[in-house]
């Protein structure tokens, strides 16, 4: 099979990255592919929550970058929740409004969304329009595989620490939501069921 001519990219690419097992392997694909990788961490300035994806992207030994975004956009997202009590929706809108403001400052964009998850995930149609509108590439290299193959693949490169949400801090949209949520008097746990939560904490290979 002949290499690919990295010259015929454009090769860099923006990977939105919490600290995590999907957005980890995602940046390692698309390294593996030539695109000169870039982890970007969205923050809100409720927490310095940034700092796990920070000690993560040390790791991995990719280029990090924080963006701070507009905490209006937090709170709406925790309005949104607390109006449905169920957190979904106000997930997906944080992520949204996040791909809107960073693609006009980038023209590649990546971030950990699997194939089988439910939110944060846009439909094909959403992705066209974003694409159409913003004139940028939006990648998601993990759209192609199940569960089982990611399981894998995670076990072959990472080394991960897994515990209960309430007790691993990431640097996603939902450790500040949670945070928001305690600010107003609301517990978590009434909108988001416990789960586990992963965070790359070694390197197996590269």
């Amino acid at each position: 099979m002949d290499a690919i001519n990295t010259n015929n990219l454009n090769n860099k690419a923006h990977v939105l990255f919490s600290g995590g097992k999907d957005s980890s392997l995602s940046a390692i694909i698309l390294n593996n592919l030539g695109y000169d990788i870039e982890l970007v961490t969205i923050n809100f300035g409720v927490l310095d929550s940034y700092i796990h994806a920070q000690n993560t992207a040390k790791i991995l030994n990719y280029s990090h970058k924080v963006i701070s975004l507009d905490s209006e956009i937090l709170e709406k997202s925790v309005d949104i929740i607390l109006n449905d009590g169920f957190p979904s929706n106000g997930i997906q809108y944080i992520h949204k409004e996040t791909l809107n403001i960073i693609s006009d400052d980038f023209e590649v964009i990546a971030d950990g969304t699997r194939r089988d998850d439910r939110v944060p995930k846009l439909s094909h149609a959403e992705v066209q329009s974003l694409e159409m509108r913003k004139d940028i590439q939006y990648i998601t290299p993990l759209m192609g595989f199940g569960h089982k193959t990611l399981r894998n693949l995670v076990n072959s490169y990472f080394e991960i620490s897994e515990k209960e949400s309430e007790e691993l801090l990431k640097s996603d949209y939902e450790t500040e939501i949670r945070a928001v949520l305690r600010s107003r008097g609301e517990n978590p746990l009434d909108y988001f069921p416990k789960h586990i939560q992963s965070r790359v904490v070694g390197l197996k290979k590269r």
